[in-house]
């Protein structure tokens, strides 16, 4: 397929791209880049059995990008004309600053997967089908116990198309489909109130709904909610911790994942940086950022800057074996798997990003780990945290949990925050669980202000001990 197609009938093809690009390098950058984007968003909400929001939107524009040295020009524009480009081409060369000419570039198109097959895309189906799922939902959840208050059901669906051109001669597109369903529920019950959110969704089409049926979706965020309504204060104290399969991983995303992002070890600010071949972590964790798996939210055919996406080993038994690299740590490092240069939109510059990241499993049966915790916390769910990069501190919210006790999960707890250090809890990872599960497509990581959709995952792992925060035993 020729990656200029879906842009050609603006009369963006090869020559004109080099024509661009030759103008952003005309003050002496060492690299430029193109970035073309068209956007169709929507989105519907329910919220209490009435129709909130229809929205839908369009956007068109180009970034472009200039490096030299460590300075980064960037300068976008909506104007898709010769005369816009190059407009911003020039600017883009000015803020990067230099001296020089550039002749132009002889673009070859990249070879890419096709990680999302789409049997019915959301954008082709009218708004009436996808108001039948959210009814279906608000139903469903209602239904469930008459301690539920509110329900909102929301479906969110963007399909994005982009081109990236490059000044090293890599020229790639992507057809980019998502879509995310979520049922939020509040619970109410002699004067205690408990919310809980189930959903998920991926780069996948309405096909996603065969398996996921939007009342079961309703009825997991009803149980979570009224069954938390009876929950305890939980225990405070230094506590063995097991994390559930799946979602749990967003501790590992957060707490591990970003120091592992190339720039922060660039700058000497991880906790990670030069300590390549170290160990980190447990024998027992072997940590991965894999933008191929089919379907993911967190999946790429193809990075913002151009490159196919990988299989990135981060962390090996324990050895900490790589980083997450763009362009711009690449050059640093002189090498380093692509694939992780991502960016919001064509508005902001890529940097180093996840994709998928997950730990894989172990050999515990699941069972054997619970039943070998005489008293701690099971986490099951969570709604984020707050971790510093720098020393890889967090605390994180646990939104469902359990007390285990005597081996067994028994009696839901609230108010449940787990404090610890992102690198010390990998070294006391004591089980790995054979449960691997990957998120189904609710994430979204923030970094500098910009926001990518990603996956986690994870099998049920016991820490042996992260300080809980609750109430004093």
């Amino acid at each position: 397929m020729d990656p200029f197609s879906k842009f050609a009938p603006l009369g963006i093809d090869a020559p004109r791209c080099g024509e661009v690009i030759a103008r952003a390098l005309s003050r002496g950058g060492d690299y430029a880049d193109l970035y073309f984007e068209h956007r169709i968003s929507g989105a519907l909400v329910l919220q209490d059995g009435a129709l909130e929001t229809v929205a839908r939107s369009i956007n068109l524009g180009v970034g472009i990008r200039v490096l030299k040295g460590d300075a980064t020009g960037l300068a976008y524009t909506e104007d898709l004309t010769r005369k816009g480009m190059l407009r911003a081409a020039t600017t883009a060369a000015s803020i990067a600053g230099g001296d020089g000419h550039h002749e132009g570039i002889s673009a070859t198109p990249v070879a890419t997967p096709n990680l999302y097959p789409i049997l019915t895309p959301s954008v082709d189906v009218a708004a009436t089908a996808k108001l039948r799922l959210l009814r279906e939902a608000d139903e469903a959840a209602r239904a469930y116990d008459e301690r539920v208050r509110r329900v909102t059901a929301s479906f969110a669906e963007s399909v994005k198309d982009i081109l990236i051109v490059t000044s090293d001669g890599r020229c790639a597109s992507d057809h980019q489909p998502m879509i995310r369903f979520n049922v939020q529920v509040i619970a109410e019950h002699e004067g205690r109130r408990q919310t809980a959110t189930e959903g998920g969704g991926g780069r996948i089409g309405m096909e996603y709904f065969e398996g996921h049926r939007p009342g079961d979706i309703a009825t997991q965020a009803a149980r979570a909610a009224v069954t938390m309504l009876d929950a305890r204060e939980a225990p405070a104290g230094k506590l063995p911790v097991v994390l559930a399969p799946g979602d749990s991983g967003i501790l590992l995303h957060e707490a591990v994942g970003h120091g592992l992002e190339a720039d922060f070890n660039r700058k000497k600010t991880s906790n990670y940086s030069d300590r390549i071949g170290e160990r980190v972590a447990s024998e027992l964790c072997t940590v991965v950022d894999d933008g191929t798996i089919a379907n993911s939210r967190g999946s790429i055919n193809v990075d913002d800057e151009g490159h196919a996406p990988t299989r990135n080993v981060l962390i090996e038994d324990g050895i900490l074996r790589g980083y997450l690299h763009d362009h711009l740590s690449r050059e640093h490092y002189r090498g380093g798997a692509g694939g992780n240069g991502r960016r919001q939109d064509y508005r902001s510059v890529p940097l180093p990003r996840m994709t998928n990241t997950c730990m894989l499993g172990g050999e515990h049966d699941p069972d054997e780990i619970i039943q070998s915790v005489k008293f701690g916390v099971y986490a099951r769910t969570f709604s984020g945290g707050q971790v510093n990069i720098s020393n890889g501190d967090f605390v994180f919210s646990v939104t469902e949990g359990y007390l285990i006790e005597d081996g067994k999960i028994t009696a839901p707890v609230r108010d449940v925050n787990l404090i610890g250090n992102g690198p010390d809890v990998l070294n006391r990872v004591s089980m790995c669980g054979n449960d691997f599960a990957l998120s189904d497509g609710r994430w979204t990581c923030g970094k500098d202000g910009q926001s990518v959709p990603v996956g986690v995952g994870i099998p049920t792992v016991k820490i042996d001990g992260i300080t809980v925060g609750g109430s004093q035993a």
